[in-house]
């Protein structure tokens, strides 16, 4: 009797299978967890982000979330003004959109001649950028006071004339970023 216990090789079909098996695995673990690609479409973040720019947006800097209902396990910290984040466009959830965080739950927001006013102060609006000088008397330059409903922001493009954002269709909630 020998001590060596016989071993079938796996075929090399069943090796390739198993390594690719593994590769999806681990790939859609990251993609749903942890990092993520887009590419810019429009121009609603000029200057800052560019037609065509390609970004790798961290899915956990808000918190951990359950696939699928958005719902947050794990809070980690809230979006604040000023930082960009990747959210499912409200009106059509299929949809991504990259805006600014320009104020937060509880925050009274108001646009009045192209000035963005948080809470009464002027917003330090660092990274708006304005390409047309008229100012139009409708939402695009004028707007609130609104206040932001708990957990949701109210985003815009940095191209302040040329963005669909916050202004025109309301908030984000933070389940959707």
């Amino acid at each position: 009797m020998s001590n060596k216990i016989s071993q079938n090789p796996k075929s090399t079909f069943r090796e390739y299978a198993e390594a690719i098996i593994i590769a999806l695995v681990l790939a859609l673990f990251i993609r749903t967890f942890i990092v993520q690609a887009f590419k810019i479409p429009s121009g609603s973040m000029l200057p800052t982000l560019l037609i065509g720019d390609h970004l790798l947006v961290n899915k956990f800097i808000y918190g951990v979330k359950i696939p699928l209902s958005g719902k947050i396990l794990i809070p980690l910290k809230n979006p604040k003004p000023n930082d960009i984040v990747v959210f499912k466009y409200p009106q059509d959830p299929k949809l991504d959109y990259i805006k600014r965080v320009i104020g937060v739950g509880g925050d009274i927001i108001q646009g009045r001649d192209k000035t963005i006013f948080v809470n009464g102060k002027p917003f330090d609006d660092k990274y708006g950028f304005h390409i047309d000088n008229t100012v139009i008397k409708g939402v695009r330059d004028n707007f609130g006071p609104i206040t932001i409903p708990p957990d949701n922001v109210f985003v815009m493009g940095d191209n302040r004339d040329n963005s669909y954002d916050s202004r025109f269709w309301g908030f984000v909630d933070h389940k959707a970023i």
